[in-house]
């Protein structure tokens, strides 16, 4: 298969974000008309990803009229966020920003947004879809739910401040650091965090005429849309906590995927028509299958959802390597993040997946872009590298493209 597999592979010129693009031009005909073009990447932590996710931002927008980036970043914190890359306030603001760099929303990509914005050179604007502080506490949705609901509905605040009270005892940088604490709770902490969010959410929804009337439509789609992401993050905890401890019950991570699938709605239904999106998250969200390990349906991913809803309005580029190892996350409880990360070996590509062929095809030291829209349907590639290790699934199922890079750079960011 390597050597049909070259004929549908483009050797780039680079992957970083500055100088020519015609390279990227064979992505054109992947991704078509699609209003939703989502860039991957197969573990965090590595440079060139971002690099490579810059250059197709620049891409798009220059040469394709893409004017948003969504982002595996939080729903609540990108609003302050998207206002600093407009240019609100000064450069050095940025430090004090809410938010994770986990996923790639670094400083570097921040100030490289801003910077576009300024020189008005093709700007996007931020659209975040995640749940707050990457499953790590409520308290970036709720927060603004609070000063809203003193304005529509002083009476509920109190559930506000039940809800954040017990999330302070345990809430983190990441769910690898709230999720075994969520754990040491008393079973009535847990379950008053689970109903004062439920009662909120519920009462929200039932009094939208009232919230409407008082505060505007926008203001309310935006706080209901928040108490959503801390009902999602809640359940997460518990999810989270169970696989931590070796059970749950199957499937139960697909809630995040289906919160973070319908921000990406909600964000679309309230642009401008014909308004076109990058969306930037880990290559897991974006697959068009579902996620199987072990041979388990493990969950229905946030790409499954969307190409099910979207159709060919929503294609997915991989991001993937044939370097000799990858920066690994081990939840290991470190203090600030929840979470390591270590350069960790990986044998040479496997017969049969993407990183394979191309290392067979003599494309495995070069940076390249694959159309793997030909083989859909078909056995090969039948796995592509993710984290630590090679993933078994209809690669060409899962994705329309894949870019690989032969380098692989450790760059562990956790704050702005």
């Amino acid at each position: 298969m390597s050597v049909p597999f070259r004929e549908h592979a483009a050797v780039l010129r680079s992957l970083e974000p500055d100088g020519p693009l015609d390279d990227l031009e064979p992505l054109r005909g992947i991704f078509g008309d699609a209003r939703v073009v989502a860039v991957g990447e197969g573990c965090h932590f590595v440079r060139e990803f971002g690099t490579a996710r810059r250059r197709i931002v620049r891409f798009l927008a220059e040469r394709c009229g893409f004017t948003v980036l969504a982002f595996e970043f939080g729903f609540a914190e990108a609003f302050a966020l998207d206002r600093w890359i407009a240019g609100t306030g000064e450069d050095g603001d940025l430090s004090g920003m809410p938010g994770t760099t986990y996923a790639g929303m670094t400083g570097e990509t921040a100030r490289w947004l801003r910077a576009r914005v300024r020189t008005g050179e093709y700007p996007v604007r931020l659209a975040g879809i995640d749940v707050p502080q990457a499953c790590g506490t409520v308290r970036p949705a709720l927060e603004p739910v609070a000063d809203y609901l003193r304005e529509v509905d002083p009476d509920a605040v109190g559930l506000v401040d039940t809800a954040l009270g017990i999330d302070d005892r345990f809430g983190g940088a990441s769910m690898a650091e709230a999720a075994p604490r969520w754990g040491e709770l008393e079973a009535a902490e847990r379950d008053e965090l689970t109903a004062s969010l439920a009662r909120l959410l519920r009462r929200a929804r039932a009094l939208e005429p009232r919230y409407v009337e008082w505060a505007g439509r926008e203001r309310y789609g935006v706080a209901l849309r928040m108490l959503e992401a801390a009902a999602a993050t809640d359940h997460m905890f518990a999810a989270m906590h169970a696989v931590f401890s070796g059970g749950g019950l199957p499937q139960d991570t697909s809630v995040r995927e289906r919160f973070m699938a319908d921000s990406m709605r909600w964000h679309m239904e309230r642009a401008e028509p014909g308004t076109r999106f990058v969306l930037a998250a880990h290559n897991n969200h974006i697959q068009k299958t579902p996620i199987f390990y072990g041979g388990e349906l493990w969950a229905y991913p946030m790409g499954y959802y969307l190409a099910r809803e979207l159709g060919d309005d929503y294609r997915a580029v991989a991001l993937t390597h044939t370097a000799g190892s990858v920066p690994e996350m081990h939840p290991d409880g470190t203090p600030g993040t929840g979470f390591s990360v270590v350069d960790t070996p990986m044998p040479p590509p496997g017969a049969g997946s993407v990183e394979g062929a191309l290392a067979g095809a003599g494309l495995g030291e070069v940076p390249t872009l694959t159309d793997v829209r030909a083989y859909r349907g078909g056995p090969f590639p039948d796995r592509i590298r993710s984290q630590s290790e090679e993933t078994p699934m209809a690669v060409a199922d899962a994705f329309d493209g894949v870019l690989s890079t032969p380098v692989v750079t450790p760059e562990v960011i956790t704050s702005f």
